[in-house]
């Protein structure tokens, strides 16, 4: 007897602006799980509809709930670039609803901005991430992430922020990040 798998299709697709305010409680929601102060980092985070306006906000969408979503930086000029490189994307604030974790919603939204930046013509997508994001840490590393010691930094004294970056292109996996 054949099983059938009930689960609703996840989708990936730019956020619409009557949904910035349920990604910002999704944000919130998960990144207060981290246990560590946000400190000002937190009005960034709610912030959906600002983050829209300058840098392309990606939700994933599983049957008609919304439950996660990343923000795509495309180039060093955007306003929310963690990055110098002119060949370079950047990920950031990467949230997944707790209730809907383990479930592929964070790789989906990854590999839609390993997507977006390879059809760009960039060469590399940065990342930051932070010790307490260990799940996060786990998905990069397996979607072809090296981690770039020479990108952390600290926003606030008290966030070590740790680098990652993937090279795209042919043969990328198998190549070695020098920097």
């Amino acid at each position: 007897m054949a099983t059938t798998d009930r689960r609703p299709t996840l989708t990936v697709r730019e956020i619409r602006p009557h949904e910035a305010g349920t990604l910002a409680r999704i944000t919130l929601a998960a990144y207060e799980q981290l246990g560590f102060d946000l400190g000002t980092y937190r009005s960034s985070l709610a912030d959906v509809a600002g983050r829209a306006r300058a840098a392309a906000v990606l939700v994933a969408v599983s049957g008609r709930r919304l439950v996660g979503g990343v923000t795509y930086v495309g180039d060093r000029a955007n306003p929310y670039a963690e990055f110098e490189d002119d060949d370079a994307a950047g990920i950031r604030m990467l949230a997944v609803d707790p209730g809907a974790t383990r479930a592929g919603v964070g790789a989906a939204l990854v590999q839609a901005c390993l997507a977006r930046a390879e059809a760009a013509g960039c060469r590399r997508v940065v990342l930051h991430t932070t010790v307490e994001m260990a799940a996060a840490r786990r998905l990069y590393v397996r979607l072809g992430f090296q981690r770039t010691p020479d990108r952390d930094w600290r926003p606030q004294p008290h966030v070590a922020l740790l680098g990652y970056e993937r090279v795209l292109g042919p043969g990328a996996s198998r190549r070695t990040v020098v920097r």
